[in-house]
């Protein structure tokens, strides 16, 4: 089972990206699953996570406001509406899924294939 997020690209700063997370070969339909960023040279912090009800969200204090997070269970699929971007959001961005734990923390057990936000100023 795999994950892979899409929709990642090049966006001026105050501009708008959607990211997908897309689950290929099973189901993670009952798993939290939450966002993650590593811009370069720093170390990977947490963005936002829903629980698999999605009726649990948190989101990092630097994205409170402009980041939505939002899951379709039937599609297996959750999303990240990125709004009011800023150059410091660019980074990779990666989905993951987690089946008991934190939400907000980094011991997911499964992650996906990261997908490239650069936000020019």
């Amino acid at each position: 089972v795999q994950l892979q997020a899409f929709g990642g690209g090049l966006v001026q700063a105050g501009g708008s990206l959607r990211l997908s997370c897309v689950v290929f070969g099973g189901t993670f339909s009952r798993y939290a699953k939450g966002w993650f960023r590593q811009a370069p040279g720093k170390e990977r912090e947490f963005v936002a996570s829903i629980s698999w009800t999605g009726d649990i969200i948190y989101y990092a204090d630097s994205v409170k406001g402009r980041f939505t997070i939002s899951r379709d269970n039937p599609k297996d699929t959750v999303y990240l509406q990125m709004n009011s971007l800023k150059p410091e959001d660019t980074a990779i961005y990666y989905c993951a899924a987690l089946l008991y734990g934190d939400l907000r923390g980094s011991e997911y057990d499964y992650w996906g294939q990261g997908t490239l936000v650069t936000v020019s100023s």
